[in-house]
């Protein structure tokens, strides 16, 4: 045995985070550790995957650590299933583990967790270091099974097939029968002359980790804490210093050896790629620089034929296409200098494909739509010359960087697209993988769970965590701002230890899936350098790389994004609906300009309208009075946090109540479409060319530079900026104030090719509601069936659109929506628990064989697996039995019954066979249905809302509305739209609560509402919402005292302030403190009835008479509750509640 100078221990067997739910080391960690403590080399061993080998590679080496790259796959031999830890000495051993790890999830069945045959390892060994394993591993479960016989034969296999690059692993944690194995293992490596080799398993970089790596555990095995019969480890897993291995394996030296040695055998790691494009190539049109040239040229003369409508001896001549042809010849030469002609012709394959089969693809997005190339290929369907569109913001020769088209596809078509990819391009294409986090929520419950907490008990502390994608916050930020919490971890100890954990695991991975939308094609086999994964459980039609998006791109992959778009589908299945009765129409044809559409828009009533439905997209477009598709584009792209600020000015330039500022006179042609405030990218760019003059590539460089803010570069840019404007005869002055004035705008200036594109489908959407309103929401609602809140939205719309709606009813309505000319009918299919498939057959046997004439009848005619508990549960609290017997809660107690009898019936005709003894009983409901009162009014609709997601018969507000003259209640739509009226009191029932935090950390509220007129939203700020919280709860209707606060003399701009909030059930049903009655006629006061029991109720007597008013004030207080007011009424005597 060679002997080594250097006595250093090297961690060959590293779990990073990519172990997921096993190890619990982040890589950025590992790397800052590498480089505190000049660790000399490391090895990654996670577990089943190679997930994180690139990002390990390039991490560690950046540290001057060296990696060692690894992993462990499951192989089955005689079908027990095992790990086997596996090291790349070279590429070829890098790839061959590759190779391994993809086949064992590529080829596993479903019911199997990824594996490979042990024979599979044995083919073409050369480069790769194969190690025996721990006591969890393969070994180690055939020892703890006393299979010795196989455990020597697999050893005897190995060593013929690997020689030397095997090694018997010696491990020393104080794991469970670690020590027995151990001897076993030190007499069969004499036995078989077979080297050993000291290891530690590493899952966290401290010990403290021990206690949170044993939850993590847990979370993964779905198991408790507490359970004896979990899996389990000691608390020597973590990253022990050089010299305490050394001082643990001193007893054997030659375990020590092979170790120090080990790393010298490995002279291969991973490396970063610069993006790698395969070569799409035609004996047609040749290369493909001469392809893409080739069928840009043809596209631009199609478009100048249809679009422009030239006849085709005219285009060469005409003067427009000469403007175009010089442009094309502009992008075409950057492109192909750039080698990025292979990437523009895949993505016009794919998309000229989908939309010769029917599949809608989306007008453009991002800054592709910009290239009229892009354009020629039918890639996007927006003129950039037209919407004045910059190519270089898409592709820059002076800011390498790869381009990326995202394209919108149809969602329920998109997987056709993806079934044509792996058609066309097999073994080099592959989705890309993503990894659930253990976020501030996810990682309380987590661990909540498998501490044993209850769980409503840790339900309430996660919902103290607020839920804002938009603005995540860590759980020490969660705990800082969030005073409850603080007092709950202060005084209960399992809160305290819950935190503890949960902070020590926060942001781990926690599990798998897969970005279907990102999709990465390669220029060969992927397996030849990526490592791939797949779900066997899922039914995504391609595999994915193990490498993350972030890694995929390191590796030389190019993405290519298929995003699913919602609202295509919705415009597809609407003209779909249209064409039913008009074959002609066509989206594609629609009248961009068309006035009607921008009434609508105007009015604000945008629910449903891609991008412009929010209650602030409403105001806005209600203030700006759109009339062109510019407003709508410059709308999509200031409505956001920043330049939202600007679309006041931008409004009353475009009404005339302000006059734009242009900047300077050379400016006024780029500002003028959006009066003088700076909205997009581009503008800025234009305004770096016209005035400074500024290459397109150098104007993309300064717009980078202004909006990462980089002072050295800005600077730089500054210089160039001032210095272009002097030679154009602009005095350094005016020129260095410009740069002042556009910086601003830049930092949040918006991809105005991106605001096009999607103000187009926006306007696509405005026409279909504006002349096809019904088939607009049947498509809308359908594609939303499952979405109960958004369905609660679409509703009220249809109501406000006077639209008859058929509310949930067996014999009328369908498992989706529809609409008639008369009537549109409500989703059987959207009921909370109610199966589309099951409703569906359903609705077939009705339409097949006629209404179903009683509930006996229905039971008769439909098939038992159509009709479970939940189901039938769901379509009566729903109401959609009303019409066969009203009694709802009848309905309800009798579903047992009527599911047994369901049964009976069915198996009965399968065995061919005639209950008569039931056969008169089977025609009448009396003998099938339970005799009960029907629920009460607030409950019957409380059981509707569970089912429906909202009210739909009635309202729970109904039933207190002979308070309202008492309280002065008016609907809240009435006080919005009357300026006068600044304080107001609205009842309303509670839809939905969202808590958020500000970005100082303190507490609001969003609640959802309806009253009898609409459904609207209100903020509730700290004071109000920690005073209330207890009874702003889900369907509790409630006295809302509200404010309202006007910004400007116009009135434009309204503030609504939530004062006080009250449950109108415990006000009803509360004594009433003080009463006024005016009284008309004296004979009245002898019908009063005061009750002459003393009570809290202080009276006071109003009688007018001849202009003049008595008051009379009770000396003893009355009893005076809700009926006796309202025997008080009935006599025609005014009442006052104070």
């Amino acid at each position: 045995m060679q002997e080594s100078n250097n006595k250093i221990f090297n961690h060959l067997k590293i779990h990073t985070q990519y172990s997921i739910c096993e190890g619990a080391i982040k890589i950025e960690d590992l790397k800052i550790f590498c480089k505190n403590n000049k660790i000399k080399s490391v090895g990654l061993s996670d577990t089943s995957n190679l997930c994180g080998s690139l990002e390990f590679s390039e991490n560690l080496s950046k540290s001057g650590t060296q990696p060692i790259i690894g992993t462990q796959i499951l192989f089955n031999f005689k079908n027990e299933v095992g790990l086997l830890p596996l090291i790349a000495m070279t590429e070829i051993g890098y790839k061959k583990i590759v190779e391994l790890s993809s086949k064992s999830y590529l080829y596993s069945y479903e019911t199997l967790d990824p594996q490979c045959k042990l024979d599979q390892l044995m083919n073409e060994p050369e480069g790769v270091i194969l190690l025996s394993g721990s006591i969890n591993g393969l070994i180690g479960k055939l020892f703890n099974k006393g299979k010795f016989d196989e455990i020597e034969e697999i050893y005897k296999l190995i060593k013929k097939n690997y020689g030397d690059n095997f090694y018997i692993e010696i491990q020393r944690h104080n794991d469970q029968n670690e020590k027995s194995f151990e001897n076993y293992n030190l007499n069969l490596s004499k036995k078989l002359n077979l080297p050993i080799i000291a290891t530690q398993e590493i899952y966290y970089l401290d010990k403290s980790m021990h206690d949170a790596h044993e939850a993590l555990i847990c979370i993964g095995q779905k198991t408790y804490l507490n359970d004896k019969n979990r899996i389990s480890f000691s608390d020597q897993h973590y990253f022990k210093s050089s010299e305490e291995m050394n001082k643990l394996f001193f007893d054997l030296p030659e375990a020590l050896e092979n170790n120090y040695n080990l790393p010298l055998r490995c002279s291969f790691r991973p490396l970063s790629s610069k993006p790698i494009l395969p070569n799409i190539s035609s004996e047609k049109s040749g290369n493909a620089d001469q392809a893409l040239a080739f069928h840009s040229e043809e596209g631009l003369i199609n478009k100048f034929l249809n679009v422009f409508k030239i006849p085709k001896d005219e285009i060469q001549f005409n003067s427009q296409f000469k403007i175009y042809k010089e442009r094309l010849n502009h992008e075409l030469k950057i492109i192909t200098e750039m080698k990025y002609a292979s990437y523009f012709l895949i993505v016009s394959d794919y998309i000229k494909w989908a939309k010769n089969n029917d599949i809608p693809v989306g007008p453009g997005r991002g800054s592709g739509a910009g290239s009229l190339v892009a354009w020629c290929l039918s890639i996007t369907d927006l003129d950039p010359i037209q919407f004045n569109l910059i190519f270089e913001r898409f592709l820059n020769p002076d800011r390498i960087s790869m381009p990326d088209f995202d394209i919108d596809f149809c969602e329920e078509k998109r997987d056709l697209v993806f079934e044509y990819l792996n058609k066309k391009y097999k073994d080099s294409v592959a989705h890309i993988i993503t990894f659930g986090k253990l976020k501030a929520r996810m990682v309380i419950r987590d661990v909540g769970r498998v501490t044993g907490l209850p769980y409503g008990f840790v339900d309430g502390i996660s919902k103290m965590i607020p839920f804002d994608p938009s603005r995540p916050q860590t759980l020490t930020e969660c705990i800082n701002n969030e005073p409850r919490l603080q007092k709950l971890i202060k005084e209960d100890p399992r809160v305290k230890k819950l935190i503890d954990l949960s902070l020590k695991l926060e942001g781990l991975n926690r599990n798998v899936a897969t970005h279907a939308a990102g999709v990465v094609i390669a220029d060969k086999k992927l397996t030849d350098s990526v490592p791939l994964y797949k779900d066997a459980s899922s039914n995504l039609l391609l595999p994915s790389t193990q490498f993350d998006m972030y890694s995929a791109e390191n590796a030389g992959l190019i993405k290519f994004d298929f995003l699913g778009l919602k609202t295509l589908t919705v415009i597809n299945k609407t003209q779909k609906l249209i064409n039913k009765k008009n074959k002609e129409f066509k989206i594609e044809s629609i009248d961009y300009d068309d006035q009607k559409v921008f009434e609508l828009l105007s009015s604000g009533n945008t629910v449903g309208l891609f991008q412009l439905e929010s209650s602030g997209m409403r105001d806005a477009l209600t203030n700006m009075k759109p009339n062109h598709l510019e407003d709508i584009i410059a709308l999509v792209a200031l409505y956001r946090p920043g330049p939202m600020s600007n679309i006041p000015t931008y409004n009353d330039c475009k009404h005339g109540r302000q006059k734009p500022d242009y900047l300077h006179p050379l400016l006024e042609e780029i500002l003028k479409p959006t009066y003088g405030v700076i909205i997009y990218q581009e503008q800025v760019m234009q305004i770096a060319q016209n005035l400074s003059g500024f290459t397109a590539g150098e104007a993309d460089i300064l717009r980078r530079a202004m909006g990462k803010k980089k002072r050295s570069e800005l600077e730089k840019q500054k210089q160039r900026f001032i210095e272009g404007a002097v030679k154009n005869g602009i005095n350094k002055e005016t020129a260095a104030g410009i740069f002042l004035k556009i910086e601003p705008f830049a930092e949040y200036g918006f991809n105005k090719s991106h605001a096009a594109a999607y103000a187009i489908i926006a306007y696509q959407t405005a026409y279909l509601k504006t002349y096809f309103p019904n088939e607009f929401f049947a498509a809308s609602m359908t594609m939303d069936i499952s979405n109960q809140n958004k369905l609660s939205e679409f509703h009220e719309e249809l109501k406000r659109l006077n639209i008859k709606i058929i509310r949930p009813d067996i014999n009328n309505c369908f498992a989706d929506f529809r609409s008639d000319e008369k009537n549109f009918y409500y989703a059987l299919g959207s009921i909370k628990s109610v199966g589309f498939e099951a409703i569906s057959n359903i609705v077939d046997e009705r339409i097949k064989n006629g209404n179903f004439k009683s509930i006996s009848d229905f039971i008769n005619r439909v098939n038992p697996k159509d009709i479970n508990k939940l189901q039938l549960e769901g379509l009566v609290k729903a109401g959609a039995f009303d019409n066969l017997n009203n009694n709802r809660q009848c309905l309800y107690n009798s579903i047992p019954n009527l599911i047994l009898k369901s049964k009976n019936i069915f198996e009965n005709k399968i065995a061919n066979q005639i209950d008569l003894f039931n056969l008169n009983e089977n025609k009448n409901d009396d003998n099938l249905l339970s005799k009960i009162k029907d629920w009460e009014f607030e409950e019957r609709l409380t059981k509707e809302f569970e089912a429906v997601g909202f009210f739909i018969s009635n309202h729970p507000i109904n039933q207190y509305k002979e308070i309202f003259n008492d309280y002065k209640i008016i609907d809240y739509k009435s006080f919005l739209s009357d300026n006068s009226n600044k304080r107001c009191i609205i009842a309303a029932t509670l839809l939905k609560i969202q808590e958020r935090k500000t970005s100082k950390g303190n507490s609001y509220a969003v609640i959802k509402l309806t009253d009898l007129s609409s459904v609207f939203e209100l903020f509730i700020f700290s004071e109000i919402l920690e005073l209330n919280r207890n009874i702003l709860l889900e369907g509790n209707s409630l006295l809302i005292t509200l404010n309202k606060n006007l910004s400007n003399d116009e009135n434009r701009f309204k503030r609504i302030n939530v004062n006080k909030i009250t449950l109108i059930k415990e006000l009803y049903n509360k004594p009433i403190s003080n009463l006024e009655l005016l009284i008309n006629d004296l004979n009245k006061i002898s019908n009063l009835h005061l009750s002459e029991t003393d009570g809290k109720t202080n009276v006071i007597l109003k009688y007018k008479d001849n202009q003049k008013l008595y008051v009379f004030k009770l000396k003893k207080n009355r009893k005076i509750d809700r009926n006796q007011l309202n025997l008080i009424k009935k006599e025609g005597i005014s009442t006052q509640i104070n």
